[in-house]
């Protein structure tokens, strides 16, 4: 079996509209679609003896046992695929349990799909599941506990940590979207100018100089003390020298720490010698030049969480610890704790493995224990001097024990330091009564605390802590996303795109926009290029300054990594029409309505799809849509049209010369088409089309009729609003047309305008694209030789795998199959063969260029035309 290709798609796909991550593999079976699984002698012995708890794989049958009694009946290599890579997913930590496999038109190969939770670890389980089941084919031994090990480590090195985690879960809870920015813990939540972020936990309403404070321990003593609040005696040291005065001073038994440490790192405790606290510095040192040397306050570790200025969650927390049975050396008692079921790799349980280091040996060494003393039965032995969960410690659930006195004294100190989100470390034999009769005392203020403690303690009631973060960030009334309009669609897309967006812009929105030419904010660039998938829209979706996204969506990007957004507002197809066809297993124009009605399909309930009344395959996308849904037509009769409106639906319509809406029985007439420069006058049926489609996106939206006409008539056909799309230049002797038209159906709309324009001679300027069909580029050469008296063959880029031989010949078998007297020549470079047709234009001369890279052709033509003003004009 061989792996072709591995997609990673992490939006609506054509797969699911709301499993948003999912792997597509393609894999090639070669020999083995000849043998499925009931071909194999052992097979499901083998398979069943390395992963038994495929029996909880439903499958078809719908029961457990269910795949196996797939693999029993015969079933193919791709189905085994699939299943183990979620299995095997699922034995590493993360439940996953949508798959697909679907042969594709291509015998053997097939489209494995299958969820994920994290992207690295996806991939890495697909191509696992592909050794595997080669192995268990071969009945060859096969090391499964290595890739369940390499999954877990790479899921702690990429996933988010569980605070970050938590916080995310609460948003998705809230149908709040999400981006992750960077490969640590940066996260965008919401769109455009109504965005917020925040990392790990902190966010952007946390303060910088309060993290500055709360990272400087001593700093952070020093104002809590001034405040009244009780905090351990002690100083700060930067060199062993001064270890004695320390003593001096605090007296034992001592704390040593870094000044600017954090998650227990450096700590040392209940020292009570003066090597030990050598020691103990010299420890600290590794990790902050300035070290806090503090009395050792004897007590319970508790950590308080306060958010927004309100305590919100309170832990106690226990070092890791290990209690003798009387029998067992302490490493059998840390390695049967470690057997508990609760503790897990890195964060993926409620509890994380204990592992020895050197902080362990210190606490052993300090009692005259080694890892092979045998505690007395029901001694309690501290492996760790801190209570953090990520080296091994338990927390119990306290929140609805604090004292209202406690309370008091935490929030107030969220005030004092100024942080939005702290944890506040405190030793005290209790927090049900105030700490100034326990005499406990507040030993550290973090930033950016941890939220596992709460949200999974060890015992207790867990705490929805990211809930009254998201609270925070997004109070009652405060917005999360910006309006998003997708249009997708064969031709036209970039077009109504570009006008809706000039309509959104001319209602005061800061409109950000995605075209097959480059990415806007406001009609500036922001970058340049086919900029039509998911990573174009979330460029826009990050962008804080968008209040409105108008998304052009093309097939590509949705068949490589789905959709950019999870759900948009409205969502119009301009038509489905022959093109790319033969290319990613889609070969027919259901396949490609399919792969466009994933838009459609991403609609919110309440929002609208934008259809083309005058398209088959549009319909039939409208008829299975499951929000709102209103048609356009350039016919005021077509049956569908009048049978939406009589059942009291919303239709834009061509009536009486007019751009109208009609909204039942009524008629709201918008422009005259011929007063719409887009439309040529009137004269071009595809962009009065767009027109249609563009006005009745914007109507839906609730933008009045007045603001779009003067919209439409401002919007004018020309190379900088429109590159590439029917754009004119005038000449002293002739016109020169550039148009992106690339496909038959495009060639067919500029072939009707053509028929419009008085003119003794045409000539036209034609390429073929390499990954079309044979068919398609000889249609392309038949269009041509019927609306151009003399044809210029130029084909130097997008080969795409043909020859420019193939696709020469293809094009003017076409145009013979025609007239084969039409005259043609060939010029193999674009610049030369706009050269050379100027060169034979005669008075009243169009010439129309049909590029595939507008951009090259108009900065040529603009030349010339410059060159002309300034009487330098000579071809």
């Amino acid at each position: 079996m061989k792996i072709e290709n591995i997609q990673v798609l992490r939006g609506p796909n054509i797969w699911s509209i709301n499993r948003k991550k999912l792997i597509q593999m393609r894999l090639n079976l070669g020999e083995m679609e000849h043998k499925p699984t009931n071909k194999i002698d052992g097979f499901l012995e083998r398979l069943e003896k390395m992963m038994p708890t495929l029996y909880t794989h439903r499958c078809s049958p719908g029961v457990p046992g269910g795949f196996f009694q797939r693999v029993i009946a015969g079933t193919w290599m791709g189905h085994v695929v699939e299943h183990i890579a979620l299995e095997i997913q699922s034995l590493a930590g993360m439940d996953t349990g949508f798959g697909r496999t679907r042969e594709t038109k291509t015998p053997g190969i097939y489209n494995v799909v299958f969820t994920y939770l994290e992207e690295k670890v996806g991939i890495y389980a697909a191509e696992a599941a592909v050794r595997i089941t080669e192995a268990l084919i071969k009945g060859e031994y096969y090391n499964l506990d290595y890739d369940i090990q390499q999954m877990r480590e790479i899921r702690e090195n990429t996933r988010l940590g569980p605070s970050t985690g938590s916080i995310v879960e609460e948003a998705i809870a809230r149908n709040i979207p999400w981006i992750r920015l960077n490969d640590q813990s940066l996260i965008q939540l919401g769109y455009g100018k109504n965005q917020v972020r925040f990392r790990a936990t902190m966010t952007e309403k946390t303060s910088c100089i309060a993290v500055d404070i709360a990272g400087n321990k001593d700093q952070t003593k020093r104002l809590l003390q001034e405040q009244a609040i009780p905090v351990a005696k002690g100083i700060t040291i930067s060199s062993v020298e001064e270890v004695d005065e320390a003593i001096r001073k605090v007296g034992f038994p001592l704390v040593c720490k870094p000044l600017d440490g954090n998650h227990g790192r450096g700590i040392s405790i209940n020292i009570k010698t003066k090597d030990e606290a050598v020691a103990a510095y010299e420890h600290a040192a590794k990790i902050s030049r300035k070290i806090i040397v503090e009395r050792f306050v004897t007590g319970y570790d508790f950590r308080v969480l306060v958010i927004d200025h309100k305590m919100v969650a309170a832990a106690l927390r226990d070092p890791a610890n290990v209690v003798g049975n009387g029998h067992s050396t302490i490493q059998q008692l840390i390695n049967l704790e470690n057997a508990d079921p609760r503790r897990g790799y890195g964060h993926e349980n409620v509890l994380t493995l204990i592992t020895v280091d050197r902080d362990t040996m210190d606490l052993l060494d300090k009692k005259g224990y080694t890892l092979e003393t045998v505690p007395a039965k029901g001694e309690k032995v501290f492996v760790k001097s801190t209570a953090n969960l990520s080296t091994g410690g338990t927390s119990v659930d306290v929140t609805d024990h604090v004292h209202p006195h406690n309370i008091f004294i935490c929030e107030r100190i969220s005030k004092i330091i100024g942080l939005d989100i702290c944890g506040i470390d405190i030793m005290a034999e209790n927090l049900t009564h105030p700490l100034t009769e326990t005499g406990g005392v507040v030993l550290e203020v973090n930033a950016a605390p941890g939220f596992r403690m709460h949200i999974a303690p060890s015992e207790g009631l867990p705490r929805n802590v990211a809930g009254h973060v998201i609270d925070m960030l997004y109070p009652p009334g405060k917005s999360t996303r910006v309006p998003i309009i997708a249009i997708t669609g064969t031709n036209g897309k970039t077009t109504t795109t570009r006008l809706i967006a000039h309509i959104v812009k001319n209602n005061g929105h800061c409109v950000g926009f995605t075209t097959s030419d480059g990415i806007y904010v406001q009609n500036h660039m922001m970058l340049k290029g086919d900029t039509t998938g998911p990573v174009s829209a979330e460029f826009i979706l990050k962008d804080p300054t968008v209040d409105f996204a108008v998304l052009e969506t093309a097939r590509g990007g949705i068949l490589r990594a789905g959709l950019g957004f999870g759900h948009c507002d409205i969502g119009v197809i301009t038509n489905i029409q022959a093109d790319h066809l033969g290319l990613a297993d889609i070969y027919t124009l259901e396949d490609l309505a399919r792969v466009k009605s994933v838009v459609i399909n991403s609609v919110k309930k309440d929002g609208w799809a934008v259809l083309n009344a005058d398209n088959e395959h549009c319909v039939r996308i409208g008829k299975r849509a499951e929000c709102n849904v209103a048609y356009f037509s350039r016919n005021e009769d077509n049956p569908v049209i009048k049978s939406h409106c009589k059942k009291g639906g919303i239709a834009c319509i061509c009536e009486n010369g007019f751009i109208t809406i009609k909204k039942g029985d009524w008629k709201i007439r918008v422009q005259r088409t011929i007063l719409i420069p887009l439309t040529f006058g009137g004269t071009v049926p595809f962009m009065i089309e767009n027109v249609l489609a563009a006005t009745l996106a914007s109507y839906l939206w609730g933008f009045k009729t007045d603001d779009i006409q003067t919209s439409l008539q401002t919007f004018i056909p020309s190379a900088a609003q429109t590159p590439g799309r029917m754009n004119i230049f005038e000449f002293k002797d002739f016109r020169f047309m550039i148009d992106f038209a690339h496909n038959p159906d495009g060639y067919n709309g500029i072939k009707y305008f053509l028929q419009h324009i008085d003119s003794p001679f045409k000539i036209g300027i034609i390429a073929g694209t390499g990954d079309r069909r044979d068919e398609d580029i000889i249609e392309l050469g038949k269009i041509s030789a019927e609306m151009f008296d003399y044809v210029i063959l130029r084909q130097e880029k997008h080969l795409r795998g043909r020859t420019e031989e193939n696709i020469l010949g293809l094009l003017i078998e076409g145009i013979k199959s025609t007239d084969p007297n039409k005259p043609y020549e060939t010029i193999p470079k674009e610049v030369d063969a706009i050269k050379h047709a100027m060169s034979l234009a005669r008075p009243g001369t169009f010439i129309t260029a049909l590029s595939d890279v507008v951009d090259n052709a108009i900065e040529t033509v603009q030349n010339y035309q410059e060159q002309e003003r300034n009487g330098l004009f000579n071809v």
